[in-house]
C-alpha cells in the first residue's frame, strides 16, 4: 500500500481533496512526493511542512515557506534551511551562533549573508569544525582573516574557497607571510589515546597538513598563475598529490608541462592529457605513451590534431563517444573523418548530431555495423533510411534506431515486438514519445523497460491498474502516478488508506 500511496502522490491527475488526504497520512516518502508537486497550494505547503520534517527542508529550498510559517526553536532544520537560501532574518543567525548543538552552528557557517557579529563569533568557534566551514565559504575579508588561523584544517578550507584572495591563496601555497600553524587533524587524532587513528597523530611538524594545504590551494582555480610559477618546482616534488594537482592547471608553463609529461605516475600523465595549457609538442609525446588511459584521456582532449586523434582511436578503446575535437571540427575536416578508411573514426564523427545531410547519407550507407549503429539515433533519418538499417544489421542497430527522434511508431513497434527482443531496444521504445500503446505493451516484456512504461499514459486505464499489482515496487509506483489511472480507483485506494 505505501508504494501505491508514494506513486498517487505524484500523479499530476490528483485533486486538491485527494492531495489533502494524502498529506494527512505522509511519511517521509509520501511527503517527498507531495513536495515535489508544481501544483501543492501554498496552504497545503505549510500543512506538508508542519507533518514532515524532510519535506519541510525541500520546501523551504524551493521557497515555498517564509520565515512567518517556522518556529526556529522548535523546527530548527527547516529553520536553517531558509537561512541557507537567506530568507530568515539576522535574529535566526544570532540564535543559531549560541546554539549548543555544534552541527546547527556548522550549517549556519555556510549561510549566506550571514550579519558581521555572527560571522565573528563563529570565527571563534570552540569547534573547529564550525570554523572549517565559515572558512569554505567565506567572502574574500573572512577568508583572509582565517588563512592564518593557529589550525592547519581552517587554512586548508581558505585554500578551498574561490572567494578567497588571489595574494592569500599564494601565500598558502608558497608558505610566506603566515605564521606556522600550530594545530592539523594529526595533533586532534593523537589526543583520542584510544582510537584506533592514534598512529597517524602528528610528529609535531604537521607536514602532512601543510602538504594538503598545498594540494588543495593548488586545485583552488583562483590561485593566481604568478604563484604557480613561483610554485613549478613542485613538478620535481615527490609527492605525487602535488604534482596531480599540478599537472591540472589551465595556466600551467609550458616547460612544466613538458617536465610532468614524462612523470612516473600515470594518473599525473592522465590529468595533463586532458588539460588545456599542453601545446602540440606535449600532445604527440603523450599520444607514445604506454599507458592506455593516458591515450584515451588525450583523445578527450579539444586541440588534439586530427591526426594525432586517428592514431588514438587505433591503439586506444574510446568507446562510442563525441570526442570534443571532432564536435567542434570544421565542415570540411567532417567530410574528411567520414570519409577516413579506418571505421573508428568513421564511428566516432557518426556521433555528431548536425552533421550535414550529405554526410550523414553517406554514413547511413556505411558497410561497418559500428557506423551504423553511431549514425542510427542522428535527427533527421527518413522512414526508409532507418528500415534499410534495421533490415541490414538486425537487432544490433534496434536500440539507436528506436532512440532516434523521428522513428515512427510503426517502426517502433516492429522493433517491440522483435523475437527474440532486443533487451535495451525495449527501453528505448518505452521512453519514445511516440511509441504507441502496442509498442508500450510489447516493452513490458523487459523488467527495466516495465516501471518506464508503467507511468506511459499512452496506455489503457485497463493495463495500468492491472499493474498496481506488479511485484515490482517501482512499477507499482509508477502506475500509480499514471495519470491514465481512473479516478474511481484512486479513490478506492484513498478510501482503503
Amino acid at each position: 500500500m505505501r508504494h501505491l500511496l508514494c506513486g498517487l502522490a505524484a500523479n499530476p491527475a490528483l485533486t486538491p481533496e485527494a492531495i489533502d488526504r494524502l498529506i494527512g497520512v505522509a511519511d517521509d516518502d509520501i511527503g517527498a512526493a507531495l513536495a515535489g508537486r508544481a501544483d501543492l497550494s501554498r496552504t497545503q505547503a505549510v500543512a506538508l511542512a508542519a507533518r514532515v520534517e524532510a519535506s519541510a527542508v525541500r520546501l523551504a529550498y524551493e521557497g515555498r515557506l517564509t520565515a512567518a510559517d517556522i518556529d526556529p526553536r522548535t523546527r530548527p532544520v527547516v529553520a536553517l534551511a531558509l537561512l541557507d537560501q537567506g530568507l530568515g532574518p539576522a535574529g535566526w543567525a544570532r540564535l543559531f551562533a549560541a546554539d549548543p548543538d555544534p552541527e546547527r552552528r556548522e550549517k549556519l557557517a555556510a549561510c549566506p549573508g550571514l550579519p558581521v557579529d555572527v560571522v565573528a563569533t563563529l570565527t571563534a568557534d570552540r569547534d573547529v569544525r564550525v570554523v572549517v566551514e565559515l572558512a569554505s565559504w567565506a567572502g574574500p575579508d573572512t577568508a583572509a582573516a582565517l588563512a592564518d588561523h593557529p589550525h592547519a584544517e581552517v587554512r586548508r578550507a581558505v585554500a578551498t574557497n574561490e572567494a578567497t584572495p588571489p595574494a592569500v591563496l599564494g601565500a598558502l601555497l608558497v608558505g610566506e607571510g603566515l605564521s606556522a600553524p600550530r594545530r592539523c587533524p594529526g595533533c586532534d587524532r593523537g589526543e583520542q589515546r584510544h582510537s584506533r587513528l592514534s598512529s597517524l597523530g602528528c610528529d609535531g611538524t604537521h607536514e602532512s597538513a601543510v602538504h594538503d594545504v598545498r594540494v588543495a590551494t593548488l586545485r583552488n582555480a583562483a590561485t593566481p598563475a604568478e604563484a604557480v610559477a613561483a610554485f613549478v618546482s613542485a613538478v620535481e616534488h615527490p609527492s605525487t598529490a602535488l604534482r596531480w594537482a599540478l599537472a591540472g592547471r589551465p595556466d600551467l608553463a609550458a616547460q612544466a608541462c613538458t617536465r610532468l609529461a614524462s612523470d612516473p605516475v600515470p594518473g599525473v600523465r592522465g590529468e595533463l592529457a586532458e588539460n588545456p595549457a599542453i601545446d602540440d609538442a606535449v600532445i604527440r609525446t603523450l599520444a607514445r605513451d604506454h599507458d592506455p588511459e593516458v591515450r584515451r584521456r588525450l583523445a578527450h582532449h579539444p586541440r588534439v590534431p586530427l591526426d594525432v586523434l586517428r592514431e588514438l582511436a587505433r591503439t586506444s578503446r574510446i568507446g562510442s563517444t563525441l570526442l570534443p575535437r571532432i564536435a567542434t571540427a570544421a565542415a570540411a575536416e567532417v567530410d574528411g573523418l567520414a570519409a577516413a578508411p579506418d571505421p573508428v573514426i568513421r564511428m566516432l564523427v557518426a556521433q555528431r548530431r548536425d552533421l550535414p545531410p550529405a554526410v550523414r547519407d553517406r554514413l547511413v550507407g556505411d558497410a561497418d555495423a559500428k557506423v551504423a549503429k553511431s549514425i542510427a539515433a542522428h535527427p533527421g533519418l527518413s522512414e526508409r533510411q532507418l528500415r534499410a538499417l534495421v533490415d541490414r544489421y538486425g537487432v544490433r542497430v534496434h536500440a539507436r534506431v528506436a532512440a532516434n527522434p523521428d522513428a515512427p511508431a510503426a517502426l517502433l513497434e516492429e522493433v517491440a515486438r522483435h523475437e527474440p527482443p532486443a533487451r535495451k531496444a525495449l527501453r528505448e521504445v518505452a521512453r519514445h514519445p511516440v511509441a504507441t500503446a502496442g509498442a508500450l505493451l510489447a516493452c513490458l516484456a523487459d523488467e527495466r523497460a516495465r516501471p518506464i512504461v508503467a507511468g506511459r499514459p499512452e496506455l489503457e486505464s485497463s493495463v495500468v491498474v492491472e499493474l498496481l499489482d506488479d511485484a515490482d515496487w517501482q512499477v507499482v509506483e509508477a502506475a500509480a502516478a499514471n495519470p491514465a489511472l481512473p479516478g474511481a480507483v484512486v479513490a478506492e485506494l484513498l478510501r482503503r488508506m
